[in-house]
């Protein structure tokens, strides 16, 4: 015979808390009364049950951020939504550029949908998640070459940032009462270290391979695309951020640009902010200056309009920002054309240039603060992340200059 419930409140505004017993033990409940619509006070109150807690602190805790929620006049939701209903209605309100909101949509439709999609909001746990993780990283992989391998620990990570930041906004809209993506302990999302170990080695070119490559490219292959390959090597700006220049951002007397744009590679023909949202200005050497002024004279010779200061410095001969897809596609075919003339020279691809501008400026004893501002990282640290690869070489010339100083002592 089951045990009488114990009721241990009886006040409707503070709520009520009882037990009962099931098949797996005693578990608590809680009922509290809360207005069916908080912006129309006149509709009434309706009641609200919660249960399943293994203990009364638990119950007390969940009420107590019930009647907080309740005080605040969040809205509740008798029957919580699925994940995958929940995320559809999350991505359509979140205000992010469109790539990052393609990403996300990615993300759902082959790491969360298929796996959460049926559960509702309020019956997912952290076990639950936690297994959803440990699947992902067994056999997550969606793609067609790699389908059914593991997903890497930073891919897991990206649908743990996710899904918590999806949770946050079910709480905020008063669907459930936490979030059990917080629940670190028992979730078990990959650690920064995983994701860092398993980070693809950077490959970037050394100074003399760079030089053999843009004089290749220049002066027997005579590619038309040789200033902006130029211009990325020498700035180690974006790909996307090159291809929205504007020849009013170049400044031939100071021998600066100034990067206040990107392409945006979701939208043919169309700029959006940068990655870290804000614009930097960059010097440029002599020679690079010369390249593209002489490329502008060659643009005017097409047409006036390609040249005019609101045009895009590497855009079409439509005067049109070229496709960033289309502009990596080609930089692959000349680094292969290269390979076949040039001795021992590595497949780079077109981030790898940028790599190899912020590689060389390191390895040349520049401070990483100056690398920084030049890629546009948001802070020093990402800098440092990135280009841990160079520190032994930094090391190396550090010791040899305080040696060499001690010596001259």
């Amino acid at each position: 015979m089951s045990e009488k419930p114990v009721r241990r409140s009886r006040s409707r505004h503070a709520g009520s808390i009882t037990s009962y017993e099931t098949q797996s033990g005693q578990r608590w409940k809680f009922q509290i009364y809360i207005p069916k619509d908080p912006e129309r006070p006149e509709l009434g109150d309706t009641r609200l049950t919660r249960g399943g807690f293994k203990s009364l602190d638990e119950a007390q805790r969940v009420l107590a951020e019930a009647l907080t929620k309740k005080k605040s006049n969040a809205r509740f939701q008798a029957k919580a939504p699925t994940i995958g209903e929940y995320a559809e209605h999350w991505i359509a309100g979140l205000r992010l550029q469109n790539s990052t909101i393609q990403g996300y949509k990615r993300i759902i439709r082959n790491h969360v949908t298929p796996y959460l999609g049926a559960v509702q909001l309020d019956k997912l746990t952290a076990t639950r998640i936690a297994a959803h993780y440990r699947q992902l990283e067994t056999s997550g992989r969606r793609d067609r070459p790699g389908y059914g391998k593991p997903l890497s620990a930073n891919t897991v990570s990206k649908v743990h940032v996710l899904l918590a930041a999806m949770l946050d906004a079910a709480v905020d809209d008063g669907l459930i009462l936490l979030n059990p993506a917080k629940k670190k302990r028992a979730v078990n999302p990959p650690s920064a270290s995983q994701v860092r170990a398993q980070k693809p080695e950077i490959i970037t070119w050394t100074g003399q391979q760079l030089h053999a490559f843009l004089a290749w490219n220049h002066g027997e292959l005579d590619d038309e695309l040789f200033p902006l390959w130029r211009t990325i090597a020498y700035t180690g700006m974006r790909r996307s951020e090159a291809l929205a220049l504007r020849w009013g951002d170049l400044n031939f007397t100071t021998g600066r640009l100034g990067i206040r744009r990107a392409a945006d590679v979701t939208t043919r023909n169309k700029a959006k902010t940068t990655k870290t949202g804000s614009a930097r200005v960059l010097d440029l050497d002599t020679d690079t200056l010369a390249v593209l002024k002489a490329y502008k004279a060659q643009r005017g010779a097409i047409s006036l309009n390609l040249a005019r200061a609101d045009a895009y410095v590497f855009g079409n001969n439509a005067g049109e920002i070229r496709s960033p897809n289309e502009v990596s596609r080609r930089w692959t075919s000349r680094v292969q054309g290269a390979q076949a003339e040039i001795d021992e020279l590595p497949r780079v691809t077109l981030k790898g240039l940028r790599h190899t501008h912020a590689t060389l400026l390191l390895e040349l004893g520049e401070h990483p603060k100056v690398v920084q501002e030049r890629l546009g990282h948001s802070t020093i640290t990402t800098t440092m992340n990135i280009y841990s690869h160079v520190t032994p070489t930094m090391q190396k010339a550090a010791v040899n200059r305080f040696a060499a100083h001690l010596d001259e002592a």
